[in-house]
This record gives structure tokens, sequence and C-alpha cells, in this order.
């Protein structure tokens, strides 16, 4: 039989519960009082700009950079600042030490003027057009392509139907492609009963209220179980920091252009056109057995967004044959951002593109 706790075991125990529900309501105060923490430090210049459009140059960290550039193509709904946090807790910042030359194309809530935005504008001007800025400021004609989510959905639909593309390398995190698979996205946008025309006619853009709560209710109760963690952690300041980093960033939703919100509804939620190999952007054909660049798909193992069943043909419709699907611990966000990602995909990425860009 184990021994009792000692008197001073069990007074250093409550001393230490004491000392922590202390800090815990003095940090409260100081919590609803003070500015939330800055993101985004990584230093970066505006090297191109259309409206919505955005694409950063990240000034280099490294002595020695590898030869070909990434452009990094952030999704839709949210800002690319989840990809660079802080200091020590930034997958741009990441890249930039280990010698890799980073582009962003991230995005800012398109104007009432942008609600013609299309399908069409993001797979076959947006991208194009930066992958061309990408080169003439590089220098380098070769680029490799970066999507997370449904900047990952817009990779993959340029790389499968361009067959004069510059890109030699694709990586996707996160990506869906049968969209039948999608949980409750697949049943809130079933056409039966979501009418996206009345929707996207009667408002313009798509509010980025309507799709913040239809994330949230993804999981209705993860809000008030991460208040109660936030609560409980109060006393450390490095806890405190990074929830309200990420509790930032994922109320940070863009608004979506309208026909672009109507495209993705009718094309890919409702047709699942591009997991059945009859899906037309432009007039142009995408087919994922066009692409044949060395291909990264990477999955999250718990995501509640982006099920693995979504994402699981991707890999095997892909016609490279350099390609590979690796599924890593975490969620939708922990997969790319925080201490998981930092010792999972940071390292296995490195480790991916290294012997590819040179």
């Amino acid at each position: 039989m184990s021994s009792a706790p000692s008197e001073e075991s069990v007074a250093a125990r409550v001393t230490a519960t004491v000392e922590r529900a202390i800090q815990r309501n003095i940090k409260g105060l100081e919590y609803f009082g003070s500015a939330a923490p800055a993101v985004g430090a990584s230093p970066r210049d505006l090297i191109h700009a259309r409206g919505t459009m955005l694409l950063y140059h990240y000034r280099p960290m490294a002595d020695e950079i590898y030869r070909v550039p990434i452009l990094v193509v952030m999704a839709t709904t949210n800002r690319g600042y989840i990809l660079d946090l802080a200091p020590g807790q930034s997958f741009v910042e990441f890249l930039l030490k280990r010698g890799y030359d980073v582009y962003m194309l991230d995005w800012a809530p398109p104007t009432a003027a942008e609600k013609t935005l299309d399908l069409n504008s993001y797979v076959n001007d947006f991208i194009p057009d930066c992958l061309a800025k990408v080169q003439a400021d590089s220098g380098i004609e070769d680029v490799t392509l970066m999507g997370y989510c449904m900047g990952g959905v817009l990779s993959t639909l340029y790389q499968g139907s361009h067959a004069d593309s510059p890109v030699v390398n694709l990586v996707t995190f996160t990506t869906p492609v049968d969209m039948t698979k999608m949980g409750l996205f697949s049943a809130w946008a079933d056409k039966r009963w979501f009418d996206v025309d009345r929707l996207v006619d009667s408002l313009g853009n798509v509010p980025a209220e309507i799709l913040y709560t239809s994330f949230d209710m993804l999981r209705p109760a993860s809000r008030f179980a991460g208040n109660i963690r936030l609560w409980d952690n109060m006393w450390s300041d490095e806890f405190v920091k990074g929830y309200r980093m990420l509790d930032r960033w994922g109320a940070d939703m863009l608004p979506l252009a309208g026909e672009y919100f109507r495209d993705t509804t009718k094309k890919l939620m409702w047709d699942n056109a591009l997991v059945e190999d009859r899906l037309e952007v432009g007039g142009r054909p995408v087919r994922l057995g066009n692409i044949t660049v060395p291909f990264l798909h990477v999955v999250a193992e718990h995501d509640h967004i982006v099920t693995t069943e979504a994402s699981a043909p991707l890999v095997k419709l892909v016609g490279s044959t350099d390609k590979e699907e690796v599924i890593l611990k975490g969620g939708h966000v922990s997969l790319v951002a925080g201490a998981n990602a930092q010792k999972r995909l940071w390292p296995r990425l490195d480790q991916w593109l290294q012997e590819r860009s040179v």
C-alpha cells in the first residue's frame, strides 16, 4: 500500500492551489483591461494588391536561401496571420529561418463592388497573377505552391487546369475534395433547403457573421469549454497569450464575394464536380490527373471542419508519381499553428521541401 502524503507535501499543494487562485483572479482583471497581443510579427512587404487580393513578400532571415520560392495561398475565409502568430510560434518564421523565400497570397474583405468575383476570378486570375509577380520579384521561374484549407482547393484547381503552370511543387493542408463528406457543412448546404441564390442576390457579399456562426455551430459547446479552460489557466501568462491570439484569429473572419460563394456552393458542394472529374472553371477543365508535380497532402487526424473522409481521395486522384499523404495528430488549426505543429508538421514539411527546392 502507498504511504499517506506527508504534511509538508499537502501544505505545498494547498499553497500552490491558493497561489494559482490568487493569480487567476488578478490576471482575470488584467485580461479584460489589456489589449490583445500583437500578431503577424515577421517583417514583410506588400508587393502587389488588387482589391481583395494582397500579395506579401517576407524578408529573409537566413544567409542562404533555397532557390525555389514558396507562394502560400491562404483560405479565403480567414486572415493569414494564423501562420505568423508570434516570434517562436510562427510557421512563416520557421520557413524563413530554415532558408526558404516566402510569399503569401492573403485576402482583404471584398468590397461591395467585388461581389461579382467568382471562382474563375480566384483560380484563373488572382493565383496566376501572383505567381507571375513572385517570378518577377524573385528572379526564379519555378515556384512551390502551398495552400491552406480553401487555399489548398484553389491551388489544386489552378494546378489541375494550367498545363503551362510554373509550379514545380504542390503542398496542401486540410484540403477537402469530396464535398459530400464534409459532415454538417454538407447538411447545411443541402440544396433542398439552402437557397444560395436568394442569399447572394439579396446580400451581394456573404457577411462574415454568417460564416462565423456556421463554423461555431460545428462544435456548439467549444466556446463554452474554451472559456472554462481559459479561466482554469488564467494564472499562466503563456496560456492566456496563446488563447487570445487563436481566439482573435478565429473570430476575425472575412466575408466572401457573392458569386464566389455561389460558385463554390453549386459547383463544389452540390455538384461535387471536382472529385467526379467534371469540373470546369472559366471554361477550363480541371483534372486532378493532370497534376504531375511532386505533391504533398497533409491531413489533420482530428479535423472537425475538413473531415479525413472529405480529403482522403485527393492524393489518389492526383496524377503525380512523386506524391504523399501525411496524416498528423491535430485539428484544423493546431495542425499548422501551436506546439503540436512545431513538433509535427513544420519539421516534416521542411524535410519534404529541402530536396525539392534546390
